[in-house]
């Protein structure tokens, strides 16, 4: 055999033969495998409980597909969300945090539909969501906000604005809180920074407007569009301090001597004793209302990124960045860019712009007026930005508006391609008087003449707009009321301050105005009424406009009569005000419409001093107090005003001029307790029935239901009448003529307001003591009263709304009468004689006994009266009978045994006591 055949036989090929199965290889893996079912009934059981929408889909399934890597799926899960989370809410506080999580990632997504959907699925979320709930997810929303903000992608940018609406809408605290880092993105989104090439060093970083072609809209428009969101958000900031004053009459700071200093404290040092604080709160001759003592926030206790707008050094910092910024944009949209020809009429859109950088700076203005150092930050505005804004602002002032219309070629404008017409005055009136606010508020006396000149362009301006009778809104009337007190304070001679007075009466006396344009108008001469009642003897020269005005408010008041009795009420405060301090020409004005003011049924009610008053004029009071005409604290105001001229207010000397008889005094007092006229009492006699009368077979007082609205009224009275008959020095003179006047005036009537029971019961509890003695004629009423509105509120429908409130006052001032005179409660039991009612009244007695029993402050009485308890019980017991023992019966019985039967008697106690 050759070497190639044994080769061969090393390596000899298998033959297969048909039909036969292929063997197995010695290395063959075994690839058979055996599968058994994995069954978990509790997560089964789980995802079947779970809500789903219309295709079936769960929370989680939902939320697993917002990780998706297609638009479409992403789109369907988040309309898919808001679907499920509308028709099951309670799904939102289940899976809040995941919730929160997944729709905030997709603020920076490429596709602009998932964008729109997550928007509204916020939108959604956010009318669902309380500020406590979302707030320890806040800073992962506003992170993704910021991330938007600040993207390359322009489409993200502009979405993330419409994100920024949505927050600012429901969570504007949240929002405001996180400034450090948004006030930045607002400034990236229409600048970049560029080195400015002025300084050797380089390190400072200047910015400049951005222009981005790629955008959808134009430069000018996107430059609106986030201007439009930064001044809604320094409005949230401005909101959130509550240190800021209202922006229409801020008092005027022209020295550095009234710079609030706080008072700075260590309170470890002082918990060792070892720094003294004093405090002088309301000290000197003009005490302030507003203390310059108060605490250190926590934001002191942060970095200075932390505090943002709240530390000064932060809004210094902004305000160099943004304001350059803002002139330009300014300087683009101004008149002198965008037509020569036009002068001062602006575009629309261009009027907006400037609109909102005006009033982006009168935010800051106001932002710089909450810090401790308020003068040198005005210093520091005037001197960085005056030059600025008088060469920019001013130039053109004031501004009008213009309407460009594109007109056919048969118009008569054929050669122009614009026609102007001038457009309402409200249109651009808010641009011209946010600019004034600005540039006064830089404006001092200090500095009176160097800015004469443009001074005077707004003073001509806002003497102009009050005296064309335009209609204005009351923010208008705001800002214009307060750039006019601000000059006022700067110029405080006559020559300057009387046109503007003039000017303000001029609109004051126009037909028809708004109640809130009145209101503000009213509290405008009241201020200046004020500050000119405080100069001194010396320098005072009276302004003959605001003596008009003065004079002219009785005559007023009268007319208006009952038509705004708010608007009464304003115009009473200002008399008030002004007479108390003797003017003249008031107090004869006064004298003469005195008649028709002081009528109860058709003038308006006047609570400040008039001369001597005599019967007839204390009755009409009386009537007003009752008939629900004024206020409540009206009501009260006058009824400590003729405490004070009565002989019981305290007086050290003898005062014989406009003072009250006593005996007219406490007629006033007891008409306005009782809180019904004879007439009245004696035409509720004649009604019978429900709904309006509430009546039992045990006694013989009747209650009459008053209105909600009416019982009110008279228990807040009868609060005030209660207080001033209780300084009175002789307690007990004065209980005998209460006790006097009611057993003359009420005793013997068979029906009795609700309201008058209750208030001579808070009456009788206020002024008794133990030299007091009550007639036998009086207890019994004062019995009868006790049953009468105690069976009223064990009857009283839950439903019922509107009695339901008189329960607490009710039944507070029985029990206290019950507890003070214990033979008042001895003589209502003994009015319980069960045999004369009918079987449905037993249960209230027995509930009445048992809540009497169980009440702490009768306890003790109850168990001196055990017998008439029991003997009523056996009563009950013996009408009942025979038939079924109800739960009531039971209850009283065990309350009997539980509170009486256990603390046995003698007869020895009930003849001490009685």
């Amino acid at each position: 055999m050759t070497k190639k055949r044994k080769h061969q036989e090393d390596f000899q090929k298998v033959k297969l033969k048909v039909g036969k199965k292929k063997p197995k290889l010695e290395n063959a893996t075994d690839t058979t495998f055996k599968t058994k079912a994995i069954q978990i009934p509790e997560q089964l059981k789980e995802d079947g409980l779970l809500p789903t929408q219309n295709r079936k889909l769960n929370i989680k399934d939902l939320l697993s597909q917002m990780h998706h890597y297609s638009p479409g799926v992403k789109h369907n899960a988040l309309l898919g969300l808001k679907d499920l989370l509308s028709q099951y809410p309670f799904v939102i506080d289940a899976h809040l945090s995941n919730i929160i999580s997944e729709v905030a990632a997709v603020f920076t997504d490429k596709d602009s539909g998932v964008r729109g959907a997550a928007v509204h699925l916020l939108q959604f979320l956010a009318s669902k969501i309380r500020a406590e709930q979302i707030a320890p997810f806040f800073p992962l929303v506003s992170a993704h906000l910021s991330s938007a903000m600040t993207h390359i992608s322009e489409g993200i940018q502009e979405d993330s604005l419409k994100v920024l609406d949505v927050l600012l809408e429901a969570y504007p605290a949240l929002l405001t809180d996180r400034s450090s880092i948004l006030l930045k993105n607002f400034v990236e989104l229409i600048s970049h920074q560029q080195l400015s090439k002025r300084l050797k060093s380089r390190e400072k970083l200047s910015w400049m407007l951005s222009v981005n072609p790629n955008r959808r809209v134009t430069s000018q428009q996107w430059r609106l569009n986030v201007l439009t969101r930064l001044k809604k958000f320094l409005q949230a900031v401005v909101d959130g301090s509550s240190e800021i004053e209202d922006e229409g009459l801020q008092e005027q700071k022209d020295s550095p001597h009234s710079v609030r200093n706080p008072v700075c404290i260590s309170w470890k040092v002082h918990a060792n004793n070892q720094q003294h604080i004093q405090l002088f709160e309301n000290g000197g001759l003009r005490p302030k209302i507003n203390s310059s003592f108060r605490l250190r926030s926590l934001a002191s206790v942060m970095d200075s990124a932390e505090k943002g707008l709240s530390s000064a050094e932060n809004l210094k910092g902004f305000i160099e960045i943004i304001i350059p910024l803002l002139i330009e944009c300014w300087i683009e949209a101004s008149p002198a860019q965008s037509a020569p020809i036009l002068g001062n009429l602006l575009e629309s859109e261009s009027q907006q712009l400037m609109q909102q950088v005006l009033s982006i700076i009168h935010l800051l203005w106001k932002l710089t007026k909450r810090h401790d150092e308020t003068y040198k930050m005005e210093l520091w505005l005037r001197m960085n930005y005056l030059v600025d804004f008088k060469h920019h602002f001013m130039r053109h002032f004031p501004y009008s508006l213009q309407e460009t219309v594109k007109h056919k070629k048969k118009d008569s404008c054929k050669g122009n391609k614009y026609c102007m017409t001038s457009s309402n005055i409200v249109d651009h009136l808010l641009l011209n008087l946010t600019l004034c606010d600005i540039m006064v508020s830089l404006a001092s006396t200090s500095t009176l003449q160097m800015d004469s000149g443009w001074l005077d362009m707004i003073r001509k301006f806002v003497t102009d707009t009050l005296q064309d009778g335009s209609k204005l809104n009351s923010k208008q009337v705001n800002r214009l009321l307060g750039v006019t007190w601000r000059l006022m304070q700067i110029q405080q001679n006559k020559v300057a301050t009387e046109p503007l007075i003039k000017a303000v009466y001029t609109l004051y006396q126009q037909r028809n105005l708004l109640f809130p344009v009145r209101t503000l108008l009213l509290k405008f001469f009241s201020r200046v009424y004020q500050k000119e009642d405080l100069r001194t003897q010396r320098i005072r020269s009276r302004s003959k406009v605001l003596s008009r005005w003065l004079a002219g408010l009785p005559q007023q008041l009268a007319l208006l009569g009952l038509r705004n009795p708010e608007l009464s009420n304003q115009l009473i405060d200002i008399i008030h005000s002004a007479a108390s301090r003797s003017n003249k020409e008031l107090l004869q004005s006064l004298q003469a419409t005195a008649a028709r003011i002081y009528d109860p049924l058709l003038g308006a009610l006047w609570f400040s001093p008039p001369p001597p008053r005599p019967p007839r004029l204390l009755a009409c009071l009386s009537r007003c107090c009752i008939m629900g005409r004024v206020s409540s604290e009206l009501a009260a105001t006058l009824i400590g005003i003729l405490h004070m001229r009565s002989s019981f207010a305290g007086w050290k000397c003898q005062v014989q001029d406009n003072s009250v008889n006593d005996v007219d005094y406490f007629s006033f007092l007891f008409s306005t307790l009782i809180g019904f006229s004879r007439e009245e009492l004696t035409s509720l006699q004649g009604i019978r029935g429900k709904p309006h009368i509430s009546q039992t077979q045990l006694s013989p007082v009747r209650l009459y239901l008053t209105d909600l609205d009416q019982f009110l009224h008279h228990w807040a009275v009868t609060e005030m009448i209660c207080h001033s008959l209780s300084t009175v020095p002789s307690q007990s003179q004065c209980f005998d003529i209460l006790q006097t006047g009611i057993c003359k005036y009420l005793v013997g009537l068979v029906v009795i307001p609700d309201s008058t029971a209750g208030s001579v019961l808070c009456a009788i509890n206020k002024l008794l003591d133990q030299a007091c003695i009550l007639s036998e004629n009086l207890h019994k009423f004062l019995a009868s009263c006790c049953y009468s509105l105690l069976y009223f509120l064990l009857t009283l429908d839950k439903e019922d709304a509107e009695h339901v409130q008189k329960r607490d006052v009710l039944w507070g001032s029985c029990i206290s009468a019950l507890a003070l005179l214990p033979r008042l409660l001895r003589l209502m039991l003994q009015s319980l004689q069960v045999s004369r009612i009918c079987r449905e009244e037993l249960p209230v007695v027995a509930q009445l006994l048992r809540l009497l029993m169980q009440h702490g402050q009768l306890r003790s009485h109850m168990i001196t009266n055990e017998f008439l308890v029991q003997q009523i019980i056996k009563d009950i017991m013996t009408l009942k009978s025979g038939e079924v023992q109800e739960q009531w019966l039971t209850d009283l019985h065990y309350c009997f045994n539980i509170y009486l039967a256990s603390h046995p008697q003698g007869p020895g106690p009930m003849n001490a006591v009685y």
